[in-house]
């Protein structure tokens, strides 16, 4: 029963995670990004904040708490989210989902400046190396018509986002003595400030409003934003960190799969070749992590919260 209990949540995580893109990408046709990441952050907040008086739990206290989910929230949401919605104005949600990927092999990157493990070894090394190529198979640079697009280049910065949040996290955040879920609706709320501050530039543009639009956003913001950073904390507290990342893998699939089935978007082999390399390199960063000794800032889940 319990095994079954996880399978539901890692399948509801992958599901919730990998349409984000879809859903973002059906929002924009009323929302600019913008108005469509602030909603959604206010909306994850409600959820999470919810959650958390519900389970009798509080917000944090410290000042200092405080001061790195600022930076959390800064670089875990309010950023990458801004530039993946900007980016898919002129991507498919299939083709960000697969940039989405490359989160874990920022994150190996970007470990050591944390106290990490300086040598990288064979499999983190070899990881890195078919990470690239998938991403050079992706954009294809060689070809006039590749995705080098400034829209691209704005997803893999914040795929390189989350690297960093992931990193910054579990350096600073991940033993302050306060609940996951309180951590998670404190930096929501933090993040939405920061969106408040963006909306001078976009924010008071015209909205469309349309059925579809409206619905993606609530999914998007309530499910894909709120609910699904509860289940994965319920995912990490019951079966580790190991077995939330798993669902890292599957992000890009849910992606491609909701982008090409319902809104027509043509996938090129050399994409599909692509996602399939990157996700090798992923693999083979995650072997090195099992081995005996790890530093606390390699013990955190790269999965890609999206």
């Amino acid at each position: 029963m319990g095994e079954t209990k996880t399978l539901l949540r890692m399948g509801a995580l992958a599901l919730m995670w990998g349409s984000s893109f879809f859903w973002i990408k059906i929002g924009l046709s009323a929302f600019s990004p913008v108005q469509l990441v602030l909603v959604r952050l206010v909306l994850g907040a409600a959820v999470l904040v919810a959650l958390c008086y519900a389970g009798r739990d509080r917000l944090p206290g410290s000042r200092r708490v405080w001061g790195y989910l600022a930076v959390a929230a800064f670089f875990h949401n309010a950023l990458p989210f801004l530039l993946f919605a900007i980016g898919e104005k002129t991507v498919d949600s299939g083709i960000t989902g697969v940039l989405n990927s490359t989160t874990p092999l920022w994150v190996v990157l970007i470990a050591p400046m944390f106290g990490g493990e300086r040598r990288m070894g064979l499999y983190r090394s070899l990881g890195l190396v078919l990470g690239l190529a998938g991403i050079l198979l992706i954009f294809a640079p060689w070809q006039a018509s590749g995705l080098a697009s400034w829209g691209a280049v704005l997803c893999l910065i914040a795929a390189a986002s989350y690297g960093f949040a992931f990193v910054y996290e579990g350096r600073y955040l991940s033993n302050v003595g306060v609940s996951p879920v309180s951590l998670s609706g404190a930096q929501m709320i933090l993040a939405s400030g920061f969106m408040l501050l963006a909306v001078p530039t976009s924010g008071l543009s015209p909205i469309h409003p349309n059925v579809g639009a409206v619905i993606a956003l609530l999914v998007l913001g309530a499910g894909s934003t709120g609910i699904a950073f509860a289940l994965n904390y319920q995912l990490l507290a019951s079966e580790g960190a190991v077995a939330a990342s798993v669902v890292g893998y599957l992000l890009p699939v849910v992606s491609v799969l909701l982008g090409s089935v319902f809104l027509g978007e043509a996938l090129q082999p050399r994409v599909v070749v692509g996602m399939v390399v990157v996700l090798g390199g992923v693999a083979l960063t995650r072997l090195h992590k099992r081995a005996p000794k790890l530093e606390p800032t390699e013990t955190l889940d790269p999965a890609p919260a999206v």
